[in-house]
């Protein structure tokens, strides 16, 4: 969801908030874009709290609210990871942990033409984007980025899966780079594709490296920073 307003900074981020509170006005600011993420929305000019949660801002111009639960609710271009659970002719059915089942149209896919429709069996894991999630509508999906290119979406092979709570899945896509990540970055070679549903998905050299990263991940919610780095220190002295 957009909106016009300014990017002021506001008191309240980083703040817990609660359903009802007012967190912009936007009939004092100047125009300009700003988008708004889970947990807010606009009720004329003003942006109110619809979950109890902390209230996050990233540059430039983003507002959410962040709060530990299961459940997701999607949004327009999230970033989910979704397990494949029936096959239709015109689409694939996929659980993205939301309140309905998402679809994704056979076509959606870079350079997708029914000729080369992409075959998935039943359990095969996806790393897509939301585009469209509407109330009362089941969610649609795409493999590809706004511009149409397949990127960093598609089937994701090997590895290991868990889900987790949505905050901690934003935490691991927050800017600077989590401490967690960052600490096994430098140390230890691994991929991670991480969806806004709460899911994760991880892949090192070996079973073990992966086992290791993945519940090291688990365990972060409630560190601080710098625990976060120790932990990974002692977890990386029993792989070498």
């Amino acid at each position: 969801m957009e909106t016009k307003s300014c990017t002021s900074s506001t008191t309240l981020v980083d703040q817990f908030v609660c359903p009802g509170d007012v967190v912009l006005d936007l009939s004092s600011m100047t125009n300009q874009t700003i988008k708004l993420g889970g947990g807010l929305r606009q009720d004329c000019d003003a942006i109110s709290v619809m979950k109890a949660g902390r209230l996050r801002f990233s540059k430039p111009n983003k507002y959410w609210v962040v709060n530990s639960q299961k459940r997701y609710v999607p949004h327009a271009e999230d970033s989910v990871l979704g397990i494949v659970v029936d096959t239709r002719s015109d689409n694939f059915l996929v659980d993205i942990k939301g309140p309905a089942l998402a679809f994704l149209p056979v076509l959606a896919f870079e350079g997708g033409t029914r000729r080369n429709i992409p075959r998935f069996e039943t359990g095969t894991l996806l790393y897509v984007r939301v585009v469209k999630a509407n109330p009362g509508m089941n969610p649609e999906l795409s493999c590809t980025d706004a511009s149409g290119k397949a990127g960093e979406y598609g089937a994701l092979k090997d590895g290991y899966m868990f889900e987790c709570t949505t905050g901690l899945s934003r935490m691991l896509l927050s800017s600077p780079t989590c401490p967690v990540l960052d600490a096994f970055g430098k140390k230890l070679s691994f991929e991670i594709a991480v969806g806004l549903n709460g899911r994760v998905w991880v892949n090192a050299a070996s079973p073990s490296s992966t086992i290791i990263v993945a519940n090291a991940i688990m365990n972060s919610e409630t560190l601080s920073g710098a625990q976060q780095r120790i932990m990974v220190e002692k977890l990386l002295q029993r792989i070498h």
